[in-house]
């Protein structure tokens, strides 16, 4: 039972932080249909920015809003060189991905920083929320509580931005960018648009996770589009296709699920290497279910 209850509060743990990852892949992989490889960069931006400002000194919070603003630049760099230089998309992303490995780098000064003794946005919201009058711990419970607000603000963020008209533009460039065109909409803004709150909410995760874990690391990028993409289409498994709102809530609830069959394969002895086979075969089997449901239906 013990195990049972570790097992479900890590899933909402890290669930609800990757979450904000599986936001920033919905949108390039399915709304903006741009395959944004800039994520494997933008991430690990999001954790050095943090981790750098906050052992300056810098609080939490506008460590935090920083590393986001410098994930969304990271994405317009994509679109920059996508639209203005005519690159591939694929290429582009590779292209900013490689830079920011070096950024990443830099930003850091080393490819590991610890920060166990720095403060963290989990550990000052409780302390705020004290002052207050509330009588919260400095647990799992309340990294739990302010992940999930945060990721519940981002997501009904996304479902209002992609409402208006701004977001309705940037959805019919990816859907059909010669259409959207004709009708005199500057695609080249759409895309930097896109690109720019896709990476913003994947280098947030990654700030929220370096500030969790207690460590940021030049590797921690690695393989991580595939999680989110993972998490995205086991969401879509489920709930199909349908609209924005419960598009953004499959990609919640598709990182929650990835993060419990992750780690359910960890428990039943699987190691830390076989993380990425892990990945690949949940991969493999969310691509493979829309697939095999249509022909059981028939």
């Amino acid at each position: 039972m013990e195990q049972l209850r570790a097992l479900v509060l890590n899933m909402f743990e890290q669930g609800f932080l990757f979450g904000f990852l599986g936001l920033g892949v919905l949108i390039t992989f399915r709304f903006f249909r741009f395959p944004d490889l800039t994520a494997e960069g933008s991430y690990p931006l999001g954790g050095a920015v943090t981790a750098s400002l906050l052992v300056v000194g810098l609080d939490p919070f506008s460590a935090t809003f920083v590393a986001m603003l410098a994930g969304a630049a990271a994405g317009i760099a994509t679109a920059l060189v996508h639209t203005k230089l005519k690159i591939n998309n694929i290429i582009a992303g590779i292209i900013v991905m490689t830079a920011l490995y070096t950024v990443n780098l830099r930003v850091m000064g080393r490819a590991n920083v610890p920060l166990l003794n720095t403060p963290s946005v989990f550990g000052d919201v409780p302390a705020l929320l004290n002052r207050l009058g509330f009588a919260l711990s400095d647990n799992v419970f309340t990294t739990i509580a302010i992940a999930f607000v945060l990721l519940a603000v981002a997501g009904l963020a996304v479902v209002w931005f992609f409402s208006t008209d701004l977001g309705l533009a940037v959805r019919a460039t990816g859907q059909n960018e010669a259409m959207i065109l004709s009708l005199g909409v500057d695609t080249d803004r759409t895309k930097m648009v896109g690109l720019a709150l896709s990476n913003g909410l994947i280098a947030l995760s990654g700030a929220l996770v370096a500030q969790n874990h207690g460590f940021a690391d030049i590797g921690m990028g690695i393989g991580i589009l595939v999680t989110g993409a993972a998490a995205v289409l086991i969401g879509e498994a489920i709930f199909g296709d349908r609209t924005v709102a419960w598009w953004v809530l499959a990609a919640i609830i598709g990182v929650l699920i990835y993060r419990l069959l992750v780690a359910l394969a960890l428990r039943f002895g699987l190691q830390p290497i076989d993380l990425r086979l892990i990945t690949a075969m949940l991969l493999l089997l969310a691509l493979s279910v829309p697939r095999w449901r249509t022909r059981i239906l028939r």
